[in-house]
């Protein structure tokens, strides 16, 4: 799907008077908006808003899409417009099959199609839609969110489980995650733990553009320090043992890149950066030694009921029972969201499968396999196209954006959560515009940017 994308997305204009943000980058944004303050909303304003919130993201969403198909945008890709139509119609037809064969009721089929469909056209249309402009202002945005995130979720994290800012939807105190006696797992503005953590595997990436761009005042430097600083510090107080595991691959991973890319006199440059970042996480590690030790805790007490390298495993390909249970039909497309057991059951979980590979297999089947198959050939042609393009423009970013869509595509909970799956429309939609705008400039100069 991103080789069509790759191939036939116009390369960036050249340096002209800066372009306006069109009306689907400002749409873009505001289902990145919705998405983040939806949670807020509903925990510490009224739960009720649950519906509305969700209909507003999804109907900016689908403004996108129709934006890209009548501006011609997703016409001029027509390789995976093709790609996505046949896509389609094959969900559509299997979910029908799966209707009429009895495995589900026309409500689990929206809410189906939905998941199995909606953000994929919402990325791919954003990405031929918006401008650099867009790209730009939707980076910063989205790294701002996480600036102004990180110290809520420090006071959270101080805070008792009882306290105001560390209610849940519905007002239930024994429903909060605890990390430790008397220490709660973060959730930011989100309304559960898992779109905090979502939000900051989401980040990371674009954290790491901004740090590898060019600044052209001190604010701008303190921005990107102020950036790092807040992805440690928030991976930190998660409590989420996935979220630290990591922030320990992709940090070194961006320093290692850094200074792998950097050519001639960059290379200096290069090295100073790492070094003051080196020496930031060092202070930061110092000051939240705290957070380190309940995180520790935390590792220790799931050991000994669980073997860890087993649950790495089982997220990337299943629960063992899933492939016992599994046959060529499915269960139903749906039926294993939070969305679909609020339909039938009042209660959001997860009705067939924690893990994201289990859920597609199981409603899916067949197509479930083929679902499967269609996400590893995305990620083939994304990292080798992504580690081609960082080699060209001497950055990092690309091919750290690319493998942070690659683990999104293998195991967010993208068709079972409904702030996972708009989360990765929202990053593949990233990935895919680093090859439209590879060069883009997210601290361009006031005289010109590119348009």
């Amino acid at each position: 799907m991103n080789s069509a994308v790759a191939s036939s997305l116009p390369a960036a204009p050249p340096v002209a008077r800066r372009a306006s943000m069109t009306r689907a980058g400002r749409a873009f944004i505001g289902v990145l908006l919705v998405l983040v303050f939806e949670g807020a909303v509903r925990k510490w304003g009224s739960a009720s808003a649950t519906i509305p919130l969700l209909l507003l993201r999804d109907v900016l969403a689908i403004y996108v899409i129709a934006y890209a198909f009548t501006h011609g945008h997703l016409q001029r890709q027509r390789g995976v417009t093709m790609v996505l139509l046949v896509w389609s119609c094959m969900v559509v037809a299997w979910g029908l099959f799966q209707l009429v064969a009895g495995q589900s009721s026309p409500i689990i089929l929206l809410i189906g199609l939905r998941f199995w469909l909606l953000y994929i056209w919402f990325a791919v249309a954003a990405a031929a839609a918006m401008n650099e402009t867009d790209y730009r202002v939707a980076v910063l945005t989205a790294v701002w969110i996480l600036v102004i995130m990180v110290p809520l979720a420090l006071v959270q994290s101080v805070s008792p489980p009882g306290a105001r800012i560390n209610s849940q939807v519905g007002g239930e105190e024994d429903e909060i995650f605890l990390v430790a006696a008397g220490v709660v797992r973060t959730t930011g503005f989100f309304s559960f733990t898992l779109g905090y953590t979502t939000y900051l595997a989401l980040v990371a990436p674009l954290v790491f553009g901004v740090l590898a761009a060019r600044k052209r005042n001190p604010l701008q430097s303190l921005f990107a320090v102020l950036a790092l600083a807040g992805l440690v510090a928030g991976s930190l107080v998660s409590g989420s043992r996935a979220t630290i595991v990591y922030a320990i691959v992709f940090l070194p991973a961006y320093f290692l890149g850094r200074l792998w890319f950097a050519r001639g006199p960059a290379r200096t440059r290069a090295a100073l950066a790492v070094f003051g970042g080196v020496i930031l996480i060092g202070v930061l590690l110092f000051v939240f030694s705290g957070a380190i030790e309940i995180a520790s805790q935390r590792f220790e007490t799931a050991a000994e009921s669980e073997d860890f390298w087993v649950r790495l495993l089982t997220i990337f390909i299943g629960e063992p029972y899933v492939h016992d249970r599994v046959d060529w039909l499915g269960l139903g497309l749906g039926l294993g969201s939070n969305l679909a057991s609020y339909v039938r059951i009042g209660s959001q979980e997860f009705a067939l499968a924690e893990f994201e590979a289990g859920r597609i297999l199981l409603e899916g089947g067949l197509l479930g396999y083929a679902y499967t198959a269609l996400k590893v050939g995305v990620i083939a042609v994304g990292v080798s196209k992504s580690l081609i393009l960082s080699y060209r423009v001497r950055s990092p970013y690309p091919v750290l954006l690319w493998l942070a869509v690659s683990l999104a595509l293998l195991t967010w909970s993208s068709i079972g959560q409904l702030s996972a799956h708009g989360m990765l429309g929202i990053l593949l939609a990233m990935g895919l515009l680093v090859f439209k705008y590879p060069q883009a400039e997210f601290f361009p100069a006031r005289a010109s940017a590119r348009s």
